[in-house]
C-alpha cells in the first residue's frame, strides 16, 4: 500500500477504526455505500469475511470488497485477529439513487437479439463470470487507481437504461466519451485475464488487479495487449472505438469484485 493511500485511510473523516490488540483494521466509512468499493488495511494474519464470504487479506494486510448497486442497507464484517479473538461488526450501507437515461437510435437488432445471437450473448456471460470469479494474490488495487481515458463523462454507474424506448438492465460502468483512436491505459498494476470481442461490449480487456478487484475496458477500437500479460498502472491497453452495441466513440469503463459491478467513478475520479 502506498503512503499516500495509508494516509487517505487514517486521514478519511469519518474513518472507520475496528481496533484490535496490535493494529487497527483501517477503512473508510465514505465506501459504505451501495456501489462501494472498500480498500483497507489490516494487522498481518488478520482474517475476516464479508457477509460470510472470505476476504483475502494479503501478507502486508491489504483488503478489498465492495456492494453491488441494490445492497442491503446493512453487511456484516467479521474480524478474526492473529492471535483468535473474534468479532463481528455490522456495517451500515448507504442507499442511493439512481438516475434513468434514455438512449434511443440503436439497430434493433441490438435491443432485441435473435436465437442464434442470444445463444452467443449467454457464452460470452458465462465466460466473463469465470473470469470475474477468479482471485489471485496480486495487490495492485492497493496502489491506487488512475482515469483510464480522457474524454466528457457520458454515462454514469447505476443508472436505470431505457434502451429505444424498452427498460433495460442497470448500467455498471462508467463511459468517457472521446475520438476513436484515443489512448486508454489500465486504471492499476495487474494482469490482463481476458482479450476479446464480444457482441455488446465490442473489443474489450479484462485487467486482475488481485483479490477479486477487476476493471473492464469495452468498446475499443484497437487491443494493444494480450491475455496473461502483467501490465502497469498507467501502461496503454487500447484504444477507445465504437465497437459493439454503441451509438458513438467512447469508453466503458467497469469496476468489480467477483460478480459485484462496483461504482468506479469515486475510485478514478475522486472529488
Amino acid at each position: 500500500m502506498t503512503p499516500q493511500l495509508s494516509r487517505r485511510l487514517v486521514l478519511a473523516a469519518p474513518a472507520l477504526l475496528l481496533a484490535g490488540r496490535a493494529r487497527a483494521v483501517m477503512l473508510n466509512e465514505a465506501a459504505l455505500t451501495q456501489g462501494g468499493f472498500v480498500v483497507g488495511r489490516a494487522a498481518p494474519g488478520t482474517r475476516l469475511a464479508l457477509d460470510g464470504r472470505a476476504v483475502r487479506v494479503s501478507p502486508a494486510g491489504d483488503f478489498a470488497f465492495g456492494f453491488g448497486r441494490d445492497h442491503a442497507a446493512q453487511a456484516r464484517l467479521a474480524i478474526t485477529a492473529p492471535a483468535g479473538a473474534a468479532e463481528t461488526r455490522v456495517l451500515n450501507i448507504a442507499k442511493r439513487q439512481w438516475p434513468t437515461e434514455s438512449i434511443s437510435g440503436l439497430p434493433p437488432a441490438q435491443v432485441t437479439p435473435d436465437a442464434e445471437t442470444l445463444t452467443r450473448i449467454a457464452r460470452e456471460r458465462e465466460k466473463l463470470g469465470a473470469i470475474r470469479a477468479l482471485e489471485s494474490g496480486l495487490t495492485g488495487f492497493a496502489e491506487g487507481f488512475v482515469r483510464p481515458a480522457p474524454g466528457r463523462i457520458s454515462g454514469v454507474f447505476g443508472s436505470q437504461r431505457i434502451l429505444n424506448g424498452q427498460p433495460r438492465q442497470p448500467h455498471y460502468g462508467l463511459d468517457f466519451a472521446a475520438p476513436t483512436g484515443t489512448p486508454v491505459v489500465s486504471c492499476a498494476a495487474g494482469r490482463v485475464t481476458l482479450a476479446d470481442e464480444f457482441h455488446f461490449f465490442g473489443k474489450l480487456i479484462v485487467v486482475d488487479h488481485g483479490h477479486g478487484v477487476n476493471s473492464l475496458y469495452a468498446h475499443l477500437s484497437e487491443i494493444a495487449v494480450r491475455e496473461g500479460e502483467n501490465i502497469t498502472k498507467g501502461q496503454r491497453i487500447g484504444a477507445i472505438g465504437m465497437t459493439g452495441r454503441v451509438t458513438g466513440p467512447h469508453l466503458h469503463f467497469s469496476l468489480s469484485w467477483f460478480q459485484q459491478w462496483l461504482d468506479p467513478q469515486p475510485v478514478v475520479l475522486p472529488s
